[in-house]
């Protein structure tokens, strides 16, 4: 944590214009990203996939519910978990305050897991979620969008993630002193390159004539926009002062 050094008021407000000029800049750039995000070519999904939901089964088309643009939060909860990994329920926090505006401004938004529909309930309830999830469960839909990787995949050294090809097998070789390494994954119920065979982000869909198109999809620091403690911290004094993952669930913070 850096000390700074205590100043007036004036010097202040000349230090605060000149950030000024650079915030309205990173402003307008991010408009123009929105823009070229919304300017990809649409791409047909021609595989037929097939979720789970508290209403039945559910073919992508369906999980529109009506409208004609789809997000899908891909969260990280495989068969294999017990829990919901730590660092997607923090996003998820604030999902619930945001279904009911996006549902009305023609995007209907859902989380995806891999996790059978009884976990993921069961789940939802523990953190009092209200949002819709969705079960993947046996289906190749995570895996289609570099979601979720088997144990094969990460270690043949050539791994597709976040749009490129990487050699995964240095992530999993955790250090064992390494106790975030070590909190995150026990958190999940599993061990380190368990944990990592799941991935977090986001992709979007579009309905159009009754056929879905994927539009988008990010992962890694380009869900951070998302995260929804981030956006205040990052306007913080301290800043977000992290050097590892220091986040837990909601209902785990008294726990010490």
């Amino acid at each position: 944590m850096t000390e700074r050094e205590a100043g007036t008021r004036e010097e202040w407000l000349k230090a605060r214009i000149d950030l000024l000029a650079a915030e309205k800049e990173h402003t307008r750039r991010a408009d123009e990203l929105a823009r070229q995000r919304q300017e990809l070519p649409w791409v047909r999904i021609e595989k037929q996939y097939r979720f789970q939901t508290d209403e039945g089964q559910s073919s992508l088309a369906n999980l529109f519910r009506g409208r004609s643009q789809l997000m899908i939060y891909h969260f990280m909860f495989s068969p294999d978990y017990t829990a919901g990994c730590p660092s997607c329920s923090a996003i998820a926090d604030g999902f619930n305050g945001s279904i009911a505006h996006l549902a009305n401004h023609d995007v209907m938004l859902w989380a995806v897991s891999r996790a059978p529909l009884e976990k993921l309930q069961a789940y939802k309830q523990r953190m009092g979620w209200t949002f819709p999830w969705a079960s993947a469960f046996g289906s190749d839909f995570n895996y289609d969008f570099g979601i979720s990787h088997t144990e094969e995949q990460l270690q043949s050294g050539a791994t597709e993630d976040n749009f490129t090809t990487i050699d995964m097998r240095p992530m999993l070789a955790a250090p064992e002193d390494s106790s975030w390494v070590q909190r995150i994954a026990r958190a999940s119920g599993v061990d380190w390159p368990t944990y990592m065979q799941e991935a977090p982000g986001l992709s979007a869909f579009a309905l159009r004539d009754g056929i879905v198109y994927h539009t988008y999809s990010a992962y890694r620091r380009g869900i951070d926009a998302i995260w929804g403690m981030y956006p205040w911290l990052d306007r913080s004094p301290h800043g977000r002062n992290e050097t590892h993952p220091w986040w837990r669930r909601h209902d785990e913070y008294d726990a010490g």
